[in-house]
């Protein structure tokens, strides 16, 4: 048996932390600004906009929390380190969003039958400084390491208030004009979508992730079709694909190859293959000789596809492919 591990992956953690905080603290000065407004304007959208704007403090926060703990080492019974803490935050972020967008939906309706007085002037007002705020908010975690999920679910938070911001700046401004009420609770639903669908996106990946899913970019089967035609190998089974956290991905084989040659060789090979077209630089790789015959009796448990190349000696009739579990 034999492993290999390349650990390329190293985010650059202060300058993302010092990012997040920075819009953290834009953040956290505007929801005080807005929630007070709001309540003064009787504005549903500036209200929806604070509530939307506290959950971006607190993703932000969780993602900070996350950075730092997915820095520390591995130890104990934790021998991955709490690199899948981001992931939570993620999964955190993203129900979060989705509990919102409902409740605000529900909000939105109510508005639309029975619409309360708006005070267009501070809520046009208010949308356009919040267009601002969350600019600047979204330029600064747009430069930090989005390939995180973790950071990524930061900056949906962030850019789905900034869409809520100009669709507020819209709506004060034709409340203002025409007197049109429900624009504010229009402005507040179409708001709700948008948090509906970014939830689902951020729940979907983080839920691959905890599920140990292949990740979208890499097919399991071509990649076992790929691994046999690598000169010498025979058969490849027990082929596993996952991410340990977002960014990065992990891989795992039992790799049969032609008796006489070295499996060293074939191993680094392998390696090389994955590195380089799919970026898995996180292997572990059984390698085997194969004796001429008896094929079949490797791993007759194993899991998934069993993969064989072409010029594999054929395996007895009766050997069926196990199902994957």
């Amino acid at each position: 048996m034999s492993a290999g591990h390349g650990h390329g992956h190293g985010h650059a953690v202060n300058a993302d932390r010092k990012l997040l905080s920075g819009a953290l603290a834009l953040i956290l000065g505007f929801m005080i600004a807005e929630v007070i407004v709001g309540l003064a304007a009787g504005s549903l959208a500036l209200v929806t906009d604070a509530a939307h704007m506290l959950t971006d403090a607190i993703a932000i926060a969780l993602a900070l929390l996350a950075i730092r703990l997915a820095a520390k080492p591995p130890r104990g019974g934790f021998t991955y380190g709490f690199k899948r803490v981001e992931i939570l935050s993620a999964q955190a972020n993203g129900i979060t969003l989705l509990l919102l967008a409902v409740y605000f939906v529900y909000e939105a309706i109510n508005r639309l039958i029975h619409p309360p007085e708006v005070k267009g002037a501070l809520v046009l007002i208010t949308g356009l400084v919040g267009i601002v705020v969350n600019l600047l908010a979204t330029w600064l975690i747009s430069k930090a390491n989005r390939s995180s999920l973790n950071v990524e679910g930061a900056f949906q938070h962030i850019l789905n208030d900034l869409f809520a911001f100009i669709a507020t700046a819209i709506a004060g401004l034709v409340v203002l004009l025409t007197g049109f009420a429900r624009a504010d609770a229009i402005a507040a639903f179409v708001v709700a979508v948008l948090m509906l669908k970014a939830g689902i996106g951020l729940v979907r990946e983080s839920g691959r992730i905890f599920l140990e899913a292949a990740p979208t970019a890499i097919d399991p089967q071509a990649l076992g079709a790929e691994l046999c035609a690598v000169d010498g190998v025979v058969e490849v089974h027990d082929l596993h694909v996952w991410e340990i956290t977002s960014g990065e991905p992990a891989a795992s084989a039992h790799i049969l190859v032609q008796e006489g040659l070295d499996c060293h060789q074939i191993r680094i090979r392998i390696e090389q293959v994955l590195a380089d077209r799919h970026h898995l630089t996180h292997s572990t790789l059984q390698v085997d000789h194969a004796s001429e015959g008896r094929i079949e009796e490797h791993c007759s448990d194993a899991h998934g596809v069993v993969h064989r190349s072409a010029t594999t000696v054929a395996p007895a009739p009766d050997r069926a492919t196990p199902p994957a579990h």
